[in-house]
């Protein structure tokens, strides 16, 4: 990209006659220095450009990581994540979190301690729902397209809880769970991207549309509003606390187990092909 700026400014450059010209600085065609590591600076027509290519192809197949991450970030500037960081500061804890920084790997957490811990506890709630649906916490991509170094940090916070919002309600990754997720997240929130991800529920079978519609979507609106903050839940100190005290202190209600309903779905599709075997 940078490449291509600088040949599109010197064509123009060329266009131009030699007694008209006016010199150009050298930062002039290059981008400005980064605010962080990993930081790559984006002029406002490369941020709206990633924003709607991530944004369609996100659509299209919501499991491409990146792509959720990266219209993530063009989206969230230049108010919601500053929204987000204010809302940190308002709070003690979220003040704390800004202040130590804290990461979430699977080594900061100690996976195996957490498997050790009571089973109504966060840490085991945590580390069941990981172990169940097979996913790590040192998948979460870096930040790098938000300018403001510590509001980077707080995307990049908001992106390793993600996983603990998961637990606590107990909705799975797959498609149906993650736009439930998404739903919730963005009453809570108001990143856009949880927002607009409300409309990968248009790709869903017949079932989970009207699942996500009746059941699910309610359900997200009504806990996303109600709930604390999750933003300020300084996960890390609420590991060997009973999961179902944290839920009540935030306000949020696990909705109906949809593995189960999914489980009970797919039995009941196999007992009427078996009936219809039989019947033949």
């Amino acid at each position: 990209m940078e490449v291509t700026l600088k040949r599109t400014a010197t064509a123009l450059v060329a266009k131009i006659p030699f007694s008209q010209r006016r010199p150009l600085s050298f930062s002039s065609l290059t981008r400005p220095p980064s605010n962080y590591p990993g930081h790559i600076p984006l002029s406002l027509p490369e941020k709206l450009a990633l924003a709607v290519g991530s944004g369609l192809m996100s659509l299209r197949d919501p499991r491409r990581g990146d792509l959720i991450a990266a219209f993530a970030e063009s989206t969230a500037t230049p108010y919601f994540i500053y929204r987000l960081r204010d809302a940190m500061l308002s709070s003690p804890t979220g003040r704390r979190i800004l202040r130590d920084r804290p990461r979430i790997t699977s080594t900061s957490l100690n996976l195996p301690y957490l498997r050790s811990l009571p089973p109504n506890t966060v840490g085991r709630t945590y580390i069941s729902w990981l172990d169940r649906e097979k996913v790590s916490p040192d998948t979460r991509a870096q930040v790098r397209y938000i300018d403001d170094e510590e509001c980077a940090y707080v995307m990049q916070r908001y992106r390793e809880c993600h996983d603990f919002y998961h637990a606590l309600t107990g909705l799975p990754v797959v498609r149906e769970g993650e736009v439930a997720l998404k739903a919730f997240e963005f009453a809570n929130t108001l990143l856009p991207m949880t927002g607009l991800s409300v409309f990968a529920a248009g790709t869903m079978k017949k079932s989970e549309r009207e699942r996500f519609w009746g059941i699910y979507l309610p359900w997200a609106i009504k806990n996303g509003l109600r709930a604390k903050e999750v933003i300020n839940i300084y996960w890390e100190e609420q590991l060997e606390r009973d999961v179902e005290d944290l839920r009540r202190e935030l306000g949020i209600e696990p909705p109906p187990d949809l593995r189960e309903i999914r489980s009970r779905e797919r039995e009941e599709r196999k007992r009427k092909k078996e009936m219809e075997k039989g019947a033949a």
